[in-house]
């Protein structure tokens, strides 16, 4: 069955632009944000605004959810104005955010017994995919839900991934996030080596795109730290990468408590959770 109507709930630096994707396909699209600035520009751009959360659960048959942890999608989805409460049989709710395991499997039980279709669809990508429209989701639902679901991701993203039942999607996500960040360490720890003995930063990329150890990311993230970093005072680089350190331990803590779940040590990882911090205000 072809989805029309879309809602999405969370219009931040990656789910603005997605919803602004939507509006170039055909779908009928609602927003929900408390930035009402955020709202205006997507309504400003043909999509309706909806005054709550129930209002919007009533009018969508898909919805994208995109909120920064577990305590905001438990707040979307609970209560008298929630998303369960208000969404009809049948709808199907994707969570895009980094969130835990244990707290989407609860969130897929009580759904399911109100007929609703909730599943993870996580992003990679960050704002600037978001922007391009060049996103990968990879998606944790049953087939015919994704098969569903595909055309209102496909409007933001290249790549679209089933990786399986519901929280494998997640759980590659979180995966991909400890590489992400590890490599960010190294690059950060072999910068720093290198240039202590009198070699540029450039150098090591040259040297590590060639046999494929370093990517753009990982030089674009060091460069841009460094070069903010010689500029910016304390407080500022506080305020600029302040909240991309807090989401880096989130994202690890969700990870690390996964492997809690399932029994398995990752001593690395707990090193670098304790580190990436640090990494981000170049203390690392």
């Amino acid at each position: 069955m072809s989805v029309k109507s879309v809602g999405y709930i969370g219009l931040g630096n990656i789910g603005k632009p997605a919803a602004k994707h939507l509006l170039g396909g055909d779908f009928d699209v609602s927003v929900y944000d408390i930035d009402a600035q955020a709202v205006s520009e997507l309504v400003a751009l043909g999509a309706s605004a909806s005054a709550s959360i129930a209002e919007l659960a009533r009018s969508a048959k898909h919805i994208g959810v995109c909120v920064r942890d577990d305590d905001q999608v438990d707040a979307i989805l609970y209560g008298g104005q929630g998303l369960l409460a208000n969404c009809a049989a049948g709808s199907a709710i994707a969570i895009h955010s980094t969130v835990t395991l244990p707290a989407l499997n609860r969130w897929h039980a009580d759904a399911q017994a109100e007929g609703i279709h909730l599943f993870d669809a996580a992003i990679s990508g960050g704002a600037q995919g978001a922007e391009a429209g060049t996103l990968c989701y990879m998606v944790g639902a049953e087939s015919q839900v994704f098969e569903a679901a595909k055309p209102v991701f496909n409007t933001s993203a290249d790549t679209v991934i089933h990786a399986g039942p519901v929280g494998s999607g997640l759980l590659l996500k979180l995966c991909n996030n400890m590489m992400t960040y590890a490599s960010f360490m190294a690059m950060s720890e072999a910068t720093r080596l290198a240039e202590s003995g009198g070699l540029s930063a450039e150098l090591l990329r040259e040297v590590g795109k060639s046999n494929g150890v370093v990517s753009e990311a990982m030089f674009q993230f060091i460069s841009n730290r460094n070069a903010l970093s010689a500029s910016c005072s304390a407080d500022e680089m506080e305020a600029i990468f302040g909240p991309f350190g807090s989401l880096g331990e989130k994202d690890l803590d969700c990870a690390l408590g996964s492997a809690d779940e399932a029994g398995i040590d990752l001593p690395s990882t707990r090193a670098l959770r304790e580190k990436v911090y640090s990494l981000f205000m170049n203390k690392a």
